[in-house]
């Protein structure tokens, strides 16, 4: 039987309907705006890495926060795995030079990255890289890591601060932060801006990390990292010092400005919290 002209009209704009939806629909599917961003999805792979052997033990810890940033997590696992490879190596040549002398024990790197803190576009952990090759004593050092969400890359505790900010007024505070915690330390004298031995700490060298903070989101302040030898002799130990965002809140860049906000959970001397246990 053939359909009535009305009957042919209305079958010909439901196949026509069926037709541009299937296509809208493929278009959908492969549409790039379609896809998840790769950023969502957790990074996969280890948060540790160790090896030993006569020469050299080394290890790597990562935190699991450091999961929700793929290319950060992939680009550091890599780099720091590489740079222990070449570490043992060395360590190797150097004792096999010696004569393959093996009573001081093999050398010892550790790196623990630590202290994980979040805001809306930035994280923030600490490294502290423990190293014994010998010597009167093993040597660590703490350094931050600044990584920017939005822009996908590292970034400097100097980005954090407006061009042509007046850091003098924060420096102050950061010295009289160092002094504060020297009167708990037994036998630890106070620096001054122009003391000979130690004296207080310049901000273009001095590390810094995110200090988590009472309002969720942002960053509290900023912790200082200053090692053994920044502000003191070895016996003193290293300072971890954490300023409220209020100490530098108007010195910030605008693009980091929002990043910061309440108080810190903590403020002042908070070596112990961070330092990393055994």
């Amino acid at each position: 039987m053939i359909p009535s002209r009305p009957a042919r009209a209305l079958l010909l704009t439901v196949a026509v309907a069926a037709t541009l939806a299937a296509c809208q629909r493929k278009e959908k599917e492969a549409s790039p705006e379609a896809a998840p961003p790769a950023a969502e999805a957790a990074a996969t792979g280890p948060l540790s890495y160790e090896s030993a052997t006569p020469y050299a033990k080394v290890s790597l810890t990562l935190p699991e926060a450091i999961k929700t940033q793929p290319k950060l997590y992939a680009d550091l696992y890599r780099q720091e795995v590489a740079d222990l490879g070449r570490y043992a190596e060395g360590a190797q040549a150097d004792r096999t030079e010696a004569g393959g002398d093996s009573a001081m024990g093999p050398y010892e790197k550790t790196i623990v990255y630590g202290g994980a803190v979040q805001t809306g576009r930035l994280f923030s952990a600490m490294r502290t890289d423990f190293d014994y090759s010998g010597g009167a004593h093993p040597n660590t050092v703490a350094t931050g890591l600044l990584w920017d969400k939005t822009e996908q890359k590292r970034v400097t505790a100097a980005d954090l601060f407006a061009k042509g900010a007046d850091l003098t007024a924060l420096e102050r505070a950061l010295c009289t932060a160092v002094n504060t915690a020297k009167k708990g330390r037994p036998g630890a004298e106070p620096v001054t801006a122009g003391g000979d031995m130690w004296s207080c700490p310049k901000l273009t060298k001095t590390a810094v990390v995110l200090a988590p903070g009472s309002v969720q989101g942002k960053a509290g302040g900023l912790t200082f990292l200053l090692d053994a030898y920044a502000v003191g002799p070895y016996v003193e130990g290293a300072y971890y010092l954490t300023l409220p965002a209020s100490a530098f809140q108007g010195l910030l860049a605008p693009a980091y400005a929002a990043e910061f906000g309440g108080q810190p959970l903590k403020a002042g001397d908070v070596t112990e919290d961070l330092r990393p246990k055994a």
